[in-house]
């Protein structure tokens, strides 16, 4: 007789004990998925990199589209390439300080390839505009004021740009009356007139930055002033691109708001202040004046070259610094500054001198 299973509560059959552990170490049916093997656990991580990647990759390409549609709206508004504008900004300036806080003379050749383009775009832009300009006694008299202003003393500088200013003057009356062309009186006296203001714009107004160097502590000075004139500069133009509503000049100058003027009056007095106090040693009232003084003939110089161009029919003087235009246009606000900054050293070192 066959024995009967076993009903009991909870007793187990043998037979579907014995199913249940042969199916447990048959392992996975076929074409299924384990979740332990390290092949599918390495696939999945290379999915979810790709994937966070490709996100990644998504990211940049929409960060780099707005900003290049933001550029392009500066761009649109100003005339300028914002990101070429300030890589070149940052490499001058690099450029600048390095030379002026190790070794001085770097600087001395600096401004005076500065002053020597600087001489040579506007004597091209007036030469463009119908005027007589002799190139030669222009950069040779640019070289000579930029050495005289290292060299020699305060009035043998003087002496020096005076007898250029002739020169320049005698050379144009010379190459008209060889010439012999019917050019009118009042032509050639517009020639002889805008000849030497080159000479005195760009080669000595230039050259004043080379006499403040070689002061003592003279480096420190320059430095000082400019940083200010490009801190108003700064100022100007992001405040004046974010908030300008209203024209400063609109028949010179259209784009320079009075919202930008006053930005550029708060970064001028504030880098002034810092730099009065921190780096040229001066109380604080020292360094609103000097803020406010630089802040004045940087923005009468850029407003002057703004009008220069105007008559000339010209955006730019040229375009060596592609952002800036050319050398003549980043020196507008600098060039009257640095007569101003000698004058304020001469003024103030004695009234703080202990």
């Amino acid at each position: 007789m066959t024995d009967a299973p076993d009903q009991r509560p909870g007793a187990e059959d043998p037979d579907r004990a014995d199913s249940a552990r042969a199916a447990g170490n048959a392992g996975p049916p076929p074409g299924g998925h384990d979740d332990t093997d390290p092949q599918d656990a390495a696939a999945r991580l290379h999915e979810h990199l790709r994937s966070a990647r490709d996100e990644f990759g998504s990211q940049v390409a929409r960060t780099r589209a707005d900003f290049e549609e933001a550029n392009e709206r500066i761009k649109a508004r100003t005339g300028r390439d914002l990101i070429v504008a300030i890589l070149i900004g940052l490499a001058a300036g690099a450029v600048l300080l390095l030379s002026l806080l190790i070794y001085k003379p770097v600087f001395l050749l600096l401004a005076l390839a500065a002053v020597v383009l600087g001489v040579f775009e506007f004597s091209r832009a007036l030469q463009a505009h119908g005027r007589r300009v002799d190139l030669i006694p222009q950069v040779t008299g640019a070289v000579v004021l930029i050495a005289s202003g290292w060299f020699l003393s305060m009035w043998l500088h003087w002496v020096i740009t005076c007898a250029i200013v002739v020169i320049v003057l005698v050379w144009r009356l010379i190459a008209q009356m060889i010439a012999r062309d019917g050019r009118s009186y009042a032509d050639v006296v517009g020639d002889v007139l805008t000849g030497t203001f080159t000479q005195l714009y760009v080669s000595f107004l230039g050259s004043l930055c080379v006499v403040l160097l070689r002061q003592d502590g003279g480096q420190y000075w320059v430095l000082a002033f400019i940083v200010i004139a490009v801190a108003a500069d700064t100022g100007a133009y992001a405040t004046g691109l974010t908030l300008g509503k209203h024209p400063m000049a609109p028949r010179i100058s259209p784009k320079k708001t009075w919202e930008g003027f006053g930005g550029a009056v708060v970064a001028a007095l504030a880098a002034g202040v810092l730099l009065a106090t921190f780096m040229l040693h001066l109380p604080v009232w020292a360094g609103l004046v000097i803020g406010a003084v630089i802040l004045g003939t940087a923005t009468v110089g850029d407003l002057g070259e703004s009008m220069i161009k105007r008559d000339l029919g010209i955006k730019d003087m040229s375009s060596w610094l592609p952002g800036h235009g050319g050398v003549l246009d980043r020196l507008d606000s600098i060039l009257p500054s640095a007569g101003a900054a000698l004058a304020l050293y001469f003024l103030l070192i004695p009234l703080v001198a202990p």
